[in-house]
């Protein structure tokens, strides 16, 4: 188990979201609250030693939820630059793990954040998380993988990281991103 003190989280909310067309997604409302917020207002309900999101301009304000936000000028660099971005800002913080979240993961729960936390140890220094097909965020890495995560490329992000990493369950529904217009109106938004 790790303490939420002792990680800082990282939302990911700076890129390109080209599959969802022109409109910013993340500021699309969702239940009268911008898309983006809701993984924002999740994470802001635990005591994380930092809180980061990467952002690109425009988009929900996530200092509003006591984010400090890293702008992604390059956001064609995909979800691994966004990650090395957000990670570089972290370490200011010494955490001893940090934890990634995509912004347009809306469901996701505290309680699945927490169980993330509770799974965490010095045998299992990635947990992440599971409800579909295959292994993915939100996902809990331990300082031994920074160096790593600060040498990922492509829009795959730390996918390849996540092939040993310690499962945690959650319902599938919880795990859903918004990634194309379609997505958002199954929402029932």
């Amino acid at each position: 188990m790790i303490a939420p003190e002792q990680v800082v989280a990282i939302l990911l909310a700076g890129g390109l979201s080209g599959r969802f067309g022109p409109a910013d997604k993340l500021a699309e409302p969702l239940y009268g609250v911008p898309l983006g917020l809701h993984a924002a207002r999740t994470l802001a309900t635990l005591p994380f030693a930092a809180m980061i999101a990467v952002t690109r301009s425009g988009g929900p304000d996530f200092g509003a939820c006591g984010f400090t936000s890293v702008r992604n000028g390059h956001p064609a660099s995909g979800q691994s630059g966004s990650i090395r971005l957000g990670l570089a800002s972290a370490l200011v913080a010494a955490p001893r793990a940090v934890l990634i979240m995509l912004a347009d993961m809306p469901f996701v729960t505290r309680t699945h954040i927490e169980a993330l936390l509770a799974r965490f140890d010095d045998e299992h220094r990635i947990v992440a998380s599971a409800g579909g097909e295959r292994p993915g965020p939100p996902a809990l890495f331990g300082a031994s993988h920074f160096e790593a995560l600060a040498a990922l490329s492509g829009d795959a992000g730390a996918r390849s990281m996540l092939n040993d990493a310690l499962l945690v369950e959650a319902p599938a529904d919880e795990l859903v991103d918004i990634d194309t217009p379609d997505d958002l109106i199954r929402t029932g938004r």
